[in-house]
């Protein structure tokens, strides 16, 4: 009988597979705001951690944090050199190199030395690009004798590139994940099971936004409007653009004076968004810069000039978005697809007011810290809002509730919940430590329909 699987920093070494990575190069939306948070937490707490991504090819290929438990690795430079457009510029080609050089290099140097050293290894890989390469990396181990000291994860953040998995053999070698109830429902409709690791957010997140910073911010915004929104996201329609353009129009139309701050990418489709607004007939200026404080932020809206929608052409770094989130009086993050909604618990640990999705977000919590809308429709946000423009302690009891659900997501007790379904994940991969510090023997054998770590590998199909 094997011994149980422990997740303990001198017993379990982690590797991430991922596209996205810490980098400016490396970052196009959430998915790398998740692994590098994921990363640096392992790490924080002595696990050592090595990610592969694909990095900022004028960086170096090799980088070290954390006291040296977290090992970064840029992938592909050769590739990325002639595709400056950021990580999924060469795409296909990126990804057929990663699936060709990822796997033999942890075999040789990470699960080699971490087997001398009795390391277990945790491999974890994000998205449909890493599919593949985790297939041939359970190969790679099972060829090298390795893969019975090996738990292997594949996460869903979402549904791209679904049509390009080999399902059968990627569940077959890796238990599959995904981020919440919504996305776990999504992938049974597709005929797949998997287990929920919800997204987190840092601890430092949680902390209040400064009484003064925020007075300064919200009386600001005061002077442009009486009714402040914000919008956080790609230009997709999958966001609801469109209906939150339509409830603003309608409140401006009912005679209030919106001042709606929307903070979207370069795709397209932002274009007909804002297009849409100016025929609803508000007034929308785009603003540009380089704002690096809330006070420049303000000042680059304020001289863009009077307006309904201010189009943020910038990116705002973390520490300005949460003021913004707490100073408005709704965050709108209404997505009729959204497999978890990390704007939304970003805002409610500012302390903000948030309007989620449909979809069943967790941490709406029956409308104790936020607003769980039941519609796309345009209706039930002017709705919401007019009810709260009367219920005063109903709004303070959100801001002061928000924060408390949102550090049930931080990364530290995420941590918690990712443990216990490594540890499930082992025990349908009949997989072992090396050691059991505590004496106690579990359950070693493979679930039916699982690659068991200890027998055949990918290459057998049942």
């Amino acid at each position: 009988m094997n011994n149980a699987f422990s997740v303990l920093p001198d017993q379990a070494e982690f590797v991430l597979l991922s596209f996205e990575g810490p980098d400016g190069y490396s970052q196009a939306g959430g998915l790398g705001v998740r692994i590098t948070h994921l990363a640096e937490t392992l790490a924080a707490k002595g696990f050592r951690t090595h990610l592969i991504f694909i990095g900022d090819p004028d960086l170096p290929a090799q980088q070290e944090c954390y006291a040296g438990n977290l090992r970064l690795y840029c992938w592909c430079q050769w590739i990325s050199q002639f595709h400056p457009a950021g990580v999924y510029d060469g795409e296909e080609g990126k990804r057929l190199d990663f699936t060709a050089t990822a796997p033999p290099f942890v075999v040789d140097q990470i699960a080699r030395p971490a087997a001398a050293e009795q390391r277990s290894l945790v491999v974890l890989a994000e998205e449909w690009h890493t599919a593949d390469a985790l297939i041939q990396l359970s190969d790679q181990l099972h060829a090298a004798g390795l893969r019975q000291k090996a738990v292997l994860a594949w996460n869903a953040n979402n549904t791209m590139g679904f049509e390009r998995i080999p399902w059968n053999r990627l569940g077959y070698v890796a238990a599959l994940t995904t981020i919440s109830r919504y996305m776990k429902q999504v992938m049974r409709y597709s005929g797949q099971e998997a287990l929920i690791i919800p997204n987190g957010i840092p601890a430092e997140l949680v902390c209040p936004v400064p009484d003064d910073l925020l007075e300064r911010v919200r009386d600001e915004l005061c002077r442009l409007g009486d009714l402040a929104l914000m919008k956080v996201g790609r230009f997709d329609p999958a966001k609801c653009w469109w209906s939150a353009m339509e409830a603003a129009a309608r409140l401006k139309h009912a005679g209030r004076r919106p001042v709606f701050l929307c903070r979207g990418r370069i795709e397209p489709y932002g274009g007909e968004v804002l297009g849409h607004a100016r025929a609803l007939g508000m007034q929308v200026r785009d603003v540009h810069g380089s704002p690096r404080t809330c006070e420049e932020v303000i000042e680059a809206v304020s001289s863009a000039g009077p307006a309904d929608v201010y189009n943020l052409r910038f990116p705002l770094a973390q520490a300005l978005l949460r003021v913004f989130y707490a100073a408005v009086d709704v965050v709108l993050a209404n997505s009729k697809h959204e497999p978890f909604g990390l704007v939304g618990l970003e805002a409610m640990a500012a302390g903000g007011v948030v309007f989620t999705a449909p979809t069943g977000e967790t941490y709406s919590n029956d409308r104790e810290g936020a607003i769980a809308l039941d519609s796309e429709t345009p209706d039930e946000i002017v709705l919401q809002v007019n009810s709260l423009q009367a219920q005063a302690e109903r709004v303070r009891t959100i801001r002061a509730t928000a924060p408390r659900i949102a550090a049930r997501f931080t990364w530290d007790r995420v941590l918690e919940i990712l443990f216990e379904k490594i540890q499930l994940a082992a025990s349908f991969q009949g997989v072992s430590s090396y050691r059991d510090p505590c004496g106690v023997y579990g359950g070693g054998s493979a679930l039916p329909g699982r690659g068991g770590g200890g027998g055949r590998g990918s290459g057998y199909m049942p």
